[in-house]
Order: structure tokens, then C-alpha cells, then sequence
């Protein structure tokens, strides 16, 4: 399966777990320590929706882009369906011819493409599962997609971790689910309930 495919996959399971946020639960703890679910929503928008776009396409921000980190998605009616058309935007720039090759960034710095674009991937799956588990949802990911999100995981945790942008890594048993060895390569605890 191409990595557009993955990412396509990811994101419906994302946006179908979006449709079911309700407005009283954008304040509700994640399993990110330091974000409800309304700062959730907002970087899972900013960075895994449309700053990949722009990767994809090895693009910089506009100077004068309205969309920023500050960007509050939530307070927009339907940020659900802003999810869902602006991830649609991201896969089709994955599917162009040289999406992945090169080098691309999101925040500054350079790296492989086909890095970047398997680290979206991940973000989708990751807070995908974290976006669910907050608001009392499950969230399906086919196996290929989980086993490109392990793949992400294995290969950058430790500068994820160094980065801030990972926790401590929670061991898990080989036997464990591929969803559950993801998260914990991702410092999440399977287990976290709010």
C-alpha cells in the first residue's frame, strides 16, 4: 500500500472519531498531559492536516498565513468537516509523483520526504487513538498502516523523545497488540483512561 493510501486510511478513522466529538468534551484531558481535547484537535489539524499539505508539496508557510499554531479549529461550526476536506487536500499532495522524494520539513530543518510523509502517518494513528480514548470512542487502523506508524515510531523515537514531542517509552511485550506497541514506542500507556 502506497503511504498516500495509509494516510487516507488514517485520516478517515481520525475524522470518523472527529464527527462524534461533542461540544462538552473539547475540555477533556488526552492522554497528552499538557493538552485537552480542544489543543488535540488544534495541532492535529495544524500539523497532520495542513502544514503536511504544504510538506508534501515543499512548500513554506506564506508569511501572511491565516492558519497558525495559534489557530483555534473548535471555534469554527463545522471543524469536523475542515478536518476531513483539508486531510483530503494533504493525501492528494502525498499521491503526486515526487511527494516523496527529496527533502521536505515542517517546522524549519530538512529530512527525507518519505520520513516526513510516514511521520504524518503516525500522528494520524497516534492521535487518532488519543482522540478517541479522550472522548470515549475506539478507532480502527488497518494493519499496514499500523505497521508503517511502528515503523515511525521504531526509527524516531529517541529523537522524539529528545524533542519533547514523545515521552518515555512504555514497554510492552512483543505478544502485544500493534496498536498498543505503537502507542507505547510513542510514550503512551495503552491502558490511559481519563
Amino acid at each position: 500500500m502506497e503511504l498516500h493510501e495509509m494516510m487516507a486510511r488514517a485520516g478517515a478513522s481520525t475524522v470518523e472519531v472527529a464527527r462524534n466529538v461533542k461540544p462538552d468534551q473539547l475540555t477533556a484531558p488526552t492522554p497528552c498531559p499538557e493538552w485537552d481535547v480542544r489543543a488535540l484537535v488544534n495541532h492535529l489539524m495544524f500539523w497532520s492536516a495542513f502544514r503536511s499539505e504544504l510538506a508534501a508539496r515543499k512548500q513554506q508557510a506564506p508569511a501572511d498565513d491565516p492558519v497558525t499554531e495559534e489557530t483555534d479549529f473548535t471555534a469554527q461550526r463545522d471543524w469536523p468537516g475542515t478536518l476531513a476536506r483539508q486531510l483530503d487536500r494533504a493525501v492528494a499532495a502525498w499521491a503526486e509523483p515526487g511527494a516523496t522524494e527529496g527533502n521536505t520539513g515542517l517546522a524549519g530543518g530538512s529530512m527525507p520526504a518519505r520520513m516526513i510523509g510516514m511521520m504524518m502517518v503516525g500522528e494520524l494513528v497516534v492521535h487518532g487513538w488519543d482522540l478517541a480514548r479522550a472522548t470515549g470512542q475506539t478507532i480502527d487502523t488497518d494493519p499496514a498502516t499500523l505497521a508503517t506508524a511502528h515503523e515511525m515510531a521504531s526509527a524516531m523515537g529517541e529523537q522524539g523523545r529528545q524533542m519533547g514531542a514523545f515521552g518515555a517509552e512504555v514497554e510492552l511485550p512483543e505478544s502485544a497488540p500493534m496498536l498498543d506497541r505503537v502507542l507505547g514506542l510513542s510514550g503512551r500507556n495503552p491502558q490511559w483512561t481519563p
